[in-house]
């Protein structure tokens, strides 16, 4: 089992940058392909971003294609969000997950459903 915890969310104006962390304990990072989601207030917890074990395929939401990018580093445990060119309506608690089983259609991770660890969420918020 893997505990997992968010940082790095904040207040930052229209087209300003942010760097979200997640750092995992008590299970081998490698073994699980980690994802971030994002809910805003009255609406559904939506996919953000997902990245492989070994960190060299990753996949994006359309709304935020081109302006995140997910990455991580198994020696530190820990997976990043960097986030660009934020929007007002990129605001929301953004969640890290983890998912160890072995998946027969890599899209079913973008669905929160395929993920069985989640951080508490930490939150962004984008003013106009």
């Amino acid at each position: 089992q893997v505990q997992l915890v968010e940082s790095g969310g904040g207040l930052v104006q229209a087209g300003g940058s942010l760097r979200l962390s997640c750092a995992a304990s008590g299970s081998t990072f490698s073994n699980y392909v980690m994802g971030w989601f994002r809910q805003a207030p009255g609406k559904e917890r939506e996919f953000v971003a997902r990245i492989n074990r070994s960190g060299d395929v990753t996949k994006y939401a359309d709304s935020v294609k081109g302006r995140f990018t997910i990455s991580r580093d198994n020696a530190k445990n820990t997976v990043y969000l960097q986030m660009n060119s934020l929007r007002p309506e990129d605001t929301a608690v953004y969640y890290c997950a983890a998912d160890p089983i072995p998946r027969a259609k890599s899209t079913e991770r973008d669905n929160a459903k395929a993920y069985q660890y989640w951080g508490r969420g930490t939150q962004v918020t984008v003013s106009s």
